[in-house]
């Protein structure tokens, strides 16, 4: 039986090499015989690391970073729209007004911010660094009108307001971010392309002058916490332009003695900075916003109280809608809510970095830089204050909290984001593969669609 096996084999093989004429063939392969009670080997790169292999190839994509920005602030605004709808109905029911007051506003400033993200996410480079310029003068205007007596509105205490009409209202330092990214990006870019950042002088002025520029008009209204956000944003630009060590820690100490002036001088923010961490009220209720914030946290639980089910939105905690709803976020949405929350915001810096870090453009990679520390900087300022462990800085959480003077601009920065994204040569070789293919799918589907319509004979209906 074994010689009846291996003949045949033999013959094959022998007629593989020369075939019926002589001529040499290419040789078949001999069959696998498996014995009964054997197991096959399993093929290399089988089971863990190959769906880690997979991943890591999914991740490393062209489009990866184009689809983290676009979905990640898409799905912030509409979790935002909802949790603000949720936040805000008891506050405005407490002003005599609907319950989806806030919550309107809110949508049309999200209609008008996704417009101006589109729009944003279509301009080429050259377009966002000619409106940088304007951007900037424009927003100095309005910031100095906020300071002229009937222009500027207070509102709890800081005038960094202008009244629209009606209840619709501006603030202008919003705005400041943006032009301080586009501007001090465009200006970066122009001398570095000149070579001339490698002298200090250049490196500093006069980014940083116009910096202390919007940072004195900001302070002059009070606003402390968009201070700080300004200049973080100036810090990155800095970091990014390559600071030498001894010049980004002069500039840092500065600011810092100029912080601890003006908190130390002004009781509000050294009573905000005492309850950093606090978990009493306090004598006379000082404390009384950041412990009903670590309440609302601890009351959610792992999944929550239900989407409108919050305790602490019945008047124990001011401003639910705004600096506090990551708060209402966690008593009723619970832990798994503001991992999510986190883990968008997360993935939105993420695909920041890797914008800026891919680029070969100064220009993209100041702008991108600049707007993903800006975002990821207030994210946290405004989250570590709810958790504890920041004072209260009075900032919203981009995108998610009510405010239409912030949501604006940080569409439109999201747009530059998405934009600078699709710039990148292999995403763009990417989208037109797939509009190519697309394309093509459309065209033949048509044409099957046309070879299946039958004539139908003269006269019929």
């Amino acid at each position: 039986m074994l010689a009846d096996d291996i003949a045949p084999r033999g013959r094959t093989a022998l007629r593989g090499r020369t075939g019926t004429a002589g001529t040499r063939t290419a040789r078949r392969p001999a069959p696998v015989v498996r014995r009964r009670g054997t197991l096959l080997p399993r093929p290399p790169g089988d089971g863990p690391r190959r769906l880690y292999e997979r991943a890591r190839r999914t991740w490393d994509r062209p489009l990866t970073a184009y689809y983290l920005i676009l979905g990640s602030a898409l799905l912030i605004t509409v979790l935002g729209l909802v949790m603000v709808y949720s936040a805000s109905m008891i506050k405005a029911l407490e002003l005599s007004l609907p319950a989806s007051y806030f919550f309107r506003k809110q949508f049309v400033a999200a209609v008008i911010g996704t417009a101006l993200l589109f729009a944003a996410s279509r301009m080429p480079a050259k377009l966002h660094r000619a409106l940088s310029y304007p951007l900037l003068a424009v927003t100095v205007f309005l910031m100095v009108l906020v300071q002229i007596p009937g222009i500027g509105v207070a509102i709890g205490g800081n005038q960094n307001w202008i009244s629209l009409g009606g209840p619709f209202m501006l603030q202008p330092s919003e705005f400041g971010k943006l032009a301080l990214v586009l501007w001090g990006a465009d200006l970066l870019a122009r001398k570095q392309e000149r070579r001339l950042l490698t002298q200090w002088k250049h490196m500093l002025v006069p980014l940083v002058p116009v910096a202390f520029l919007l940072l004195g008009l900001i302070m002059l209204g009070g606003d402390m916490g968009t201070a700080i956000l300004l200049t973080a944003i100036l810090f990155g630009l800095l970091w990014l332009a390559g600071a030498p060590t001894r010049l980004f820690a002069g500039v840092l100490g500065f600011a810092a003695l100029v912080g601890f002036v003006l908190i130390s001088n002004n009781a509000n923010r050294m009573s905000r900075l005492a309850c950093t961490g606090a978990t009493d009220l306090g004598p006379k209720g000082e404390c009384w916003q950041a412990v009903h914030g670590i309440y609302a946290l601890a009351s959610g639980g792992w999944f929550g109280s239900g989407l409108g089910a919050s305790v602490e939105k019945w008047g124990q905690l001011p401003e639910p809608h705004t600096d506090f709803i990551f708060a209402i976020t966690g008593e009723e949405l619970g832990l798994a809510g503001t991992l999510s929350v986190l883990a968008l915001f997360a993935a939105l810096g993420y695909a920041g970095i890797r914008v800026a870090g891919r680029t070969e453009d100064p220009f993209v990679r100041y702008a991108a830089g600049g707007v993903t520390t800006w975002i990821t900087a207030q994210a946290v300022v405004n989250i570590g204050a709810v958790l504890g462990l920041l004072p209260i800085a009075g900032v919203p959480l981009p995108l998610f909290s009510y405010g239409g003077s912030s949501l604006l601009p940080t569409m439109f920065a999201v747009g530059l984001l998405i934009a600078f994204a699709r710039e990148d040569p292999a995403a763009k070789a990417a989208l037109a593969m797939r509009r190519s293919v697309l394309g093509k799918g459309a065209g033949v589907r048509w044409k099957t669609m046309r070879r299946r319509v039958k004539k139908r004979p003269s006269g019929e209906r």
